[in-house]
Order: structure tokens, then sequence, then C-alpha cells
């Protein structure tokens, strides 16, 4: 019943509705007020401890993905998502004052590492000519997530306290990813085969790819690690600031969560259409674009530079992030191939924890230590720039899609870039 790969689409959607990003960024934007007035710590405290997670997501994303490219995404997965929504459960039952547990939970919660790259890696084994449609549609996942988590996280807060949320959240994991995935995220046999001729040292020809020792001497790649670092630090530490920020200004909690849902919507949209282009267009002009609109974002939330409302410019920023994750899945792809696609999309995941670390902590000790977003906000709309800039220097892929029935070419003794 579940062996079409459509149901693989579908299963990973499910899953990422639940993601550390719906989940440590968004949800945690709607409790942070409550949850440091509950256990009498600072804004910036917390974020600390957030960042806790960030690193280890990070170290488990690279780990993670190495061990997927041996052993397969469900055998690895699955236990990860069970300690996912264990530990995001023991968040309702820390007592007053307790930081250093509350530093503890944190650090445990990022070792689920419940980010986008294992069903990343599954859709782009299963996919070759439609890949960027296919990423899109996942990774969209995120997006219904941006909209319905913290909208019941709120729910949850208003009607029986943070405490209760986090419970109910976790129970959302094991039905949304534990279940699905147990379900439809089982390999097929050519999958099976090249993961095993590997294992074994033999030659995989199956996926086409290079191998880690010969990205490695590719300035390229580190330079899109750079680009990708400075993007998540900039969209994704503004965004976790981004109900504080309002509900700051005198807006309601409502009206700020439900600016929250049109991030939600456009991160969905955004990546639905740069999916559906990554097929057609070349994916750098694509980055360049929706690296574009959390630069008009931020300077309407900071700076005030259009008289239109705060909405808006989160919806801008919620465009930003709806690309990003998505666009950088396909990159490593079609630059790198698929052959060692778990290691190399881990270390993009691990530095995009790391940077929603640095952006997090940026924005709330800037904060704690001056009342004001405002230089925290410079520094992103810079890192923006900067990321523009080194995506304008990729070069042709290395791997671009083959028609229906083409032989991959295996492309390892090419030089490196």
């Amino acid at each position: 019943m579940f062996k079409s790969r459509w149901w693989v689409v579908i299963a990973a959607i499910l899953g990422l509705i639940v993601g550390s990003g719906p989940i440590e960024v968004y949800a945690t934007g709607v409790f942070i007020k409550p949850l440091s007035q509950g256990l009498h710590v600072g804004r910036g405290v917390i974020t600390s401890a957030m960042g806790l997670a960030n690193i280890s997501t990070a170290i488990m994303a690279v780990v993670s993905g190495r061990l997927m490219d041996k052993y397969g995404v469900r055998p690895v997965l699955l236990p990860l998502l069970v300690w996912f929504a264990v530990v995001i459960s023991c968040f309702s039952l820390l007592p007053a004052g307790a930081v250093g547990l509350l530093m503890l939970i944190f650090a445990m919660e990022g070792i689920g590492g419940q980010t986008p790259m294992p069903y990343a890696k599954m859709i782009t084994a299963r996919f070759d000519e439609k890949r960027g449609l296919a990423l899109g549609l996942t990774l969209a996942g995120s997006g219904i997530g941006l909209i319905a988590i913290p909208q019941i996280a709120r729910y949850l807060l208003q009607h029986w306290g943070w405490r209760t949320g986090y419970v109910g959240i976790g129970i959302a994991v094991i039905v949304l990813a534990v279940i699905p995935v147990s379900l439809c995220f089982g390999e097929t046999p050519e999958m099976k085969a090249a993961r095993l001729n590997r294992k074994k040292g033999e030659e995989q020809r199956e996926l086409p790819g290079l191998d880690f020792s010969q990205v490695a001497r590719m300035p390229r790649f580190w330079m899109l690690v750079v680009a990708f670092y400075f993007a998540n630090m900039a969209i994704n530490g503004s965004l976790i600031h981004v109900v504080p920020m309002l509900t700051d200004r005198g807006i309601p909690l409502s009206v700020a969560v439900t600016f929250m849902s049109g991030a939600g919507i456009a991160m969905m949209v955004g990546r639905v259409i740069s999916g559906y282009l990554l097929d057609y267009i070349f994916a750098a002009y694509i980055v360049i674009f929706f690296l574009l609109c959390p630069m008009v974002g931020i300077s309407i939330l900071g700076f005030h530079v259009l008289p239109v409302s705060p909405a808006v410019g989160v919806v801008l920023l919620g465009m930003g992030i709806g690309s990003e994750v998505d666009l950088v899945a396909y990159l490593v792809s079609r630059y790198y191939g698929v052959k060692s696609f778990g290691l190399f999309y881990g270390i993009m995941m691990g530095t995009a924890a790391f940077a929603n670390a640095s952006g997090n902590n940026l924005m709330g000790w800037c904060y704690q230590l001056t009342h004001s977003y405002h230089n925290a906000l410079l520094v992103m709309e810079v890192m923006l720039v900067i990321a523009a800039v080194i995506q304008a220097t990729m070069g042709p892929y290395r791997y671009p899609a083959m028609k229906a029935g083409a032989k991959p070419k295996l492309q390892e003794g090419a030089v490196a870039q």
C-alpha cells in the first residue's frame, strides 16, 4: 500500500510538520515569555539553552547523516524521533530556577535532530527528474508546521499552560512523525543494493557522487557552507524572536501568532514554488531572489523603512526560510551527487543548527543587554548580503538531472573546484 514514492513525500511532509524548526524555533517563540516568567530566567539564558540544542543538533546531523548513508534512513531516524518526543515532554517537569536542568534538556532535545536531512535524503534517493518539486513539497511540511505548531502552542498555553503544551507537542511528534516514517520509509531494492555495495567497499554505480575526501578540497563547497550559515543565522535568528518582538510593541499575542502563521504560509508557498522552479531554472538565481525577501522583511520589522504592517515583514522572512533548506538540498545533490548525500547534507544541517544558535543568541542577548533588537538586526542584514554574493559565484552543476532511462555517469575523478 505504501510502496509508491509519493507516499514517501506525504510521510516526510507529516514528519517535518513537527520538525525541529517548528518546535524548537516557533513553539519556543510562543512559550519564551511564560517560560522565562515560570522559571525566573531571562530571555538571554533561554536562548543560550536553545543554543545548546543547536550545537547537539549540529553534531548529530553529521553523525546521523553518515549512519544513514551506511545503514539506511529508517533504522537511524526512528529511535531519534522517539527520543525527540520524550525529551520535549520532559520540559513539563522543569522546576523554577533550575537553569542547569533547562540547559541539559535543551541539549538532549537537540540529539533528536528532527531536521530536514533524513527526509531530504530519502527524497533525493527516490527522485531525479522531479527532485526539485518533490523536495519543495516535502519541505513545505515545515511551513505547515509553522502555521500549525504556534497555534497549537498558543491554544495549549492559554488553556492548560506551557507545561502541558510541551507534553502535547511531544505526543504530536509520535503521531505525525514516528508512525508515518515507520510505514513509508522503507528502502527500494536499488537503494539497499547500493548501500550494501558501498558497505562492502564495492563500486557504487547506482548512486553517483563524490566522497568527502574529494569534496573537502573544493572551495565552492565551503563557500556554500558559509552562505548557508549566514542565511540561517539571519532568517531563523530573526524569526525566533518575532513573537516577543511584536508583543513588546503592544501587539496582542493572538495577533502576533497569527502573523507567524502568515510566515508559515509564505514558507510553504516559497518552498513549493522554489522547488518547482529548481527543475527549470539555475538554482543560484532562485537562491538570490529568496535572500532578498528576508532582507526587505528585516528592514520592515526592525527599521520601519516602509509604511506597511509588520505582518508584511514577517511574511517576507517566511519566504526566505521557505526556500533555503530545499535549495541547499538540491544544490548538494546536483554539485556533489547522492552517493554521500547524508553526510554532506548533514554538514549543512549542522551548519544551520550552529547558525540558529548564533542568530538566536545574538538576538536574545542583544535584547537582554540593550532592551532592543536594533543592532542585532543590522548584523542580520549584512549576513544576508554576504550570502547572496557567495551564491552569485556558484558554477554549473556537476550532476544535472538525467532524462528517464539515461545511465548515470560516475564523475568521482573530476577535478576539484
